[in-house]
């Protein structure tokens, strides 16, 4: 009855907007043209022609020609851009002849217009805030393998790759490899997998057949795009229908793996199709598939990280070596008269799958009701395999994300609804699940496979008695016999049993097995009104607004949830106002956002900005933003016990009636009662040893998580300083406060206070007899610390064609008085530049790019290696590519390579070393555009 409901009230919309449409547009006119280079007199394939004012538009074929149909009751004006070239604005008087029009071409690009600085159309040199835009040609030119990988040449840029599948963004410091702080958005929509809290680089995002614009907004941007827009935004826009039409399809071929020694050479593959029909300008749908896959790099760093070993003692020889990407290896025990003493590990290159694919598949329906109002429907599919290091080594291993987007448009509005449902399939814990194969195959000392839970025991108790010559064959004070001794019947790598297990163990979720399973999902809807045409365009006024609502589920393997799901929403709401004063020289916007989510207080974030334009070519721009980040899903309501210790979620809800935040003890005050106790007890009996130290015990004081806030401020410059030479430069500088942590508390089973207000004896007598629970509780640390940079950019086009670019990038970090403990990892080098050579006619059809990107050294610190500092070593890589066009075919060949010296690079400590890959591509277009 649901489905037939949902169905009868789509055919009845879709009936009342084809009524609708088919009243609107019986009358019409159709205006038709040419558009030329000024200099040359050639046509310009590709040209975008719009209606002004309206959702109208079309683009220029291969002769320069276009026809456009409209209803327009008034002046009808039409705005002609192209890539290189300086919009321009025609008035048509008569449509019964064709108009031609001629473009200039552009100086720069700061003739560009981009939307994500203002959420409003605005020309680049006149955004208030720092932004970077890759355009549809930069995107198709772009010399690294994928346009997202190309987004690292973009100044102030930091990318991190996890992996082949698995790459993630961040600007301005802090940044990590599952980055919550940092907005990513496609045509409008979230694409984060709602469990995750971040989103997956571009895994289940666009694929670069259909992938129109990229605007990069660093910085604090809540204040336009709500709590994830925390330290940035990236805003990539699909191409449209209407304006794209036809059949795309790209081959792509490469390899990569070479010279190294981990393996083979290996192949690379990613293909894609797009194909596009709009019909009378009033009904267009599109098509996109793609399929990448690949042999994933390799994680192996052995470095042993077991810091309770003198670092001169540690390495493969020490008994208790924890390698970093070896796992089973962190099981650790001392052993009496012997020492610590570490489990055998499994490297990685055998419990995870390297053999990795990202599929991507995409359908979209617009249908123009009226010439200035438009509906949407798009919904995307993508599946795929990728290796992420987060606290562990995880294996997304047929992770998907289903997305469903109702959009209705006009031309100074829109609303739009879409929902996010992710599966995580058969992805799996790394680490856990070398735990777990260790705790199958262990025997006793009459030679039975003892039960998982006392596995970790018996194979210390082998290993002891081995050592301590208790085992007439074995050698008594040999390590490498004792543990030969102790790894007797050890599951190996590649036999049957071994994969056995592994399929077993990745198969079951929850703490007895290696399996993640999250089927969390949300949905969205926002809206925006422009609101300049009610106040007679005096101002510049908009207005909008969201809300989202939260379904998380883990069956009980991550949240407290078999009973069923956790929701949870959130909303949000705001409004700017831009004024132009003196003879529009002088832009100043004021933004303000209120969000509120369910489980914390209501945040106001405000923005002002001022862009002063002394000439049309040169804009300064200053403006003070605020940003905050709400705690993930996991922060909020995770809820797991694994024994010693329950990890657990700082929402007030996730807590409830558990007794945790309000009646504990600080784990340093019971670290030091326990060492003043045992201190004392011989000397004067325990009773009296607990009276005299259980004042030490002090009651946490632990708030509920709450959102981080930073405040920041900017100051920059764009414009030419000569007809060839353009320069973006900038300064920021952010306080940060309420940073997101863990901290351990210890709750005993009588009240931590007794009726005289002091540490209660009974409570101290429970820490003693181990009547207690201990707690890691997501909380804020309430330190202040400061963040500050400066970016400077420089571009030079000859008058031969050519084009040089230049950026460098300077971060610092300032922790002030703040606990090293309570501060997010900055990661973040202090100096980062790079260096861009392109020219697109150096012969006839033929183009070339070059990117090359340098960074210095600097400390990582991550959960994966418990928050201990691991060394990222200063790196530089090249990528290039050169492309010949045949347009007789409407083919593109591209030859490239990303990474083209090989170097293996490592980017955030514990993930791989990425080295190069080459490729070659050829890219058909049945619209295929470029400047003549």
């Amino acid at each position: 009855m649901k489905t037939n409901t949902w169905t009868l009230l789509l055919a009845w919309g879709w009936a009342f907007v084809w009524l609708i449409s088919t009243t609107a547009l019986a009358q019409s006119k159709t205006v038709t043209g040419s558009v030329l280079d000024p200099i040359s007199k050639t046509p310009l394939a590709g040209a975008g022609i719009r209606v002004d004012g309206q959702l109208t538009g079309t683009v220029s074929s291969a002769s320069g020609a276009f026809t456009i149909t409209t209803k327009s009751t008034g002046t009808l004006k039409l705005r002609i851009s192209m890539l290189g070239y300086e919009p321009q604005t025609v008035v048509v008087t008569a449509t019964d002849k064709p108009i031609l029009v001629e473009l200039r071409p552009a100086s720069s690009d700061l003739q560009e217009v981009v939307v994500g600085a203002s959420r409003v159309e605005e020309r680049l040199v006149r955004a208030p805030v720092t932004i970077e835009k890759m355009d549809a040609r930069t995107i198709r030119e772009t010399p690294s393998a994928t346009f997202y990988e190309g987004i690292n040449n973009l100044k102030g840029v930091d990318m991190v790759t996890s992996g082949l599948t698995y790459r993630q963004i961040n600007t301005r410091g802090f940044a990590s490899t599952g980055n919550s702080r940092f907005l990513q958005l496609i045509d409008g929509v979230d694409n984060q997998p709602a469990g995750f809290g971040f989103s997956v680089g571009n895994m289940f995002g666009l694929s670069d057949l259909d992938a129109e614009s990229v605007e990069l907004v660093p910085g604090a941007a809540s204040a336009l795009y709500g709590p994830a827009a925390f330290n940035g935004a990236l805003l990539m826009t699909s191409k449209d229908p209407f304006t794209y039409q036809g059949l795309s399809v790209q081959a792509k071929v490469g390899v990569n793996h070479v010279s190294d020694p981990n393996t083979s050479p290996a192949l690379y593959n990613d293909h894609a199709i797009r194909y596009a029909k709009a019909f009378r300008n009033r009904f267009a749908f599109k098509l996109n598939a793609s399929y990448m896959y690949g042999l994933d790099w390799f994680a192996t760093d052995y470095t042993d990280v077991n810091q309770t070993t003198p670092a001169d003692q540690r390495g493969l020889k020490n008994p208790a070596a924890n390698a970093l990407n070896s796992y089973g290896d962190e099981v650790v025990r001392t052993l009496p008269g012997i020492g610590q003493v570490s489990r055998t590990g499994y490297l990685e290159r055998y419990l995870t799958d390297y053999n990795v694919y990202s599929l991507k598949l995409n359908s979209a329906l617009h249908y123009r009701i009226t010439p200035k109002l438009e509906a949407i429907y798009a919904v995307n599919y993508a599946k795929g395999t990728a290796n992420y290091t987060g606290s562990n080594r995880f294996s997304v291993n047929g992770f998907s994300l289903m997305q469903h987007r109702l959009e209705l448009r006009g031309s100074h509005f829109f609303v739009r609804w879409y929902s996010n449902a992710e599966d995580s399939h058969d992805s799996y814990n790394t680490r856990s699940l070398g735990q777990q194969i260790n705790r199958t195959w262990v025997r006793d000392l009459a030679g039975n496979v003892v039960s998982p839970d006392k596995a970790d025991q018996t194979w210390f108790d082998r290993y002891a008695a081995a050592y301590g010559g208790q085992i007439p064959t074995i050698p008594a004070n040999d390590h490498t016999a004792a543990r030969s001794f102790a790894d007797q019947g050890r599951l190996l790598p590649g036999s049957a049993e071994f994969d056995t297990q592994k399929q077993r163990l990745t198969g079951i979720q929850g703490l007895n097995g290696a399996g993640i399973l999250s089927q969390t999902s949300m949905w969205h809807a926002d809206g925006q009104y422009n609101l300049t045409s009610a106040f007679k365009n005096a101002a510049e006024v908009l207005v909008g607004g969201n809300f989202r609502q939260y379904s998380l589920f883990t069956n009980g393997t991550l949240f407290d949830d078999k009973g069923g799901r956790i929701g949870y929403h959130e909303y949000g709401t705001f409004a700017q106002i831009s004024k132009p004063l003196l003879a529009d020289r002088l832009k100043l916007t004021v933004s303000g956002r209120y969000d509120k989510n369910q489980n914390f207080a209501g945040y106001f974030t405000p923005r002002a900005s001022a862009v002063f334009s002394a000439t049309d070519r040169h804009h300064f721009r200053a403006s003070y933003q605020t940003g905050f980040r709400n705690p993930t899903p996991s922060d909020q309501f995770i809820k797991l016990n694994v024994g010693p210790i329950t990890i657990l979620g700082g929402a007030p809800s996730n807590s409830a009636g558990m007794n945790v935040y309000e009646n504990s003890y600080t784990a340093a005050s019971v670290n030091s009662f326990g060492a003043g106790f045992g201190a004392e007890v011989n000397k004067v009996g325990p009773q009296q040893a607990l009276a005299n130290n259980k004042d030490k015990l002090q009651k946490s004081n632990v708030p509920y998580i709450a959102p981080e806030r930073v405040n920041s401020a900017e100051v920059g410059y764009r414009g030419l300083l000569t007809s060839n030479l353009s320069v973006d430069a900038n300064y920021y500088y952010g306080v940060y406060t309420n940073f997101i942590l863990n901290t351990v508390v210890l709750r005993p089973n009588s009240p931590v206070l007794g009726t005289d207000g002091k540490p209660n004896p009974a409570a101290a007598q429970d820490i003693l007899n181990s009547r207690v629970q201990a707690f890691q509780l997501y909380t804020n640390a309430p330190d202040k610390v400061s963040a500050q940079g400066a970016t400077l950019g420089l571009t030079y086009r000859t008058s031969g064609g050519y084009q040089l670019g230049a950026n460098g990038t300077w971060s610092a970090f300032n922790i002030r008085n703040a606990d090293p403990n309570n501060v997010a990892a900055f990661n973040t080098p202090r100096f980062k530049t790079n260096v861009t050579l392109g020219h697109r006619n150096i012969a006839p059809n033929l183009g070339f790019n070059l990117a090359w990107h340098w960074q210095e050294s600097f400390d990582w610190v991550g959960s994966f290696n418990a928050l201990i500092p691991g060394r990222v070593p200063a790196y530089h890589l090249l990528d290039a590519q050169v492309n010949y066009r045949m347009p007789a075919l409407k083919t593109v060949l591209k030859l490239g390579a990303s990474n083209l010296t090989n170097q293996y690079i490592v980017q955030a400590y514990g993930s791989p070393a990425v080295g190069g890959l080459y490729y070659v591509s050829l890219v058909f277009d049945q619209h295929l555009r470029w400047r003549h």
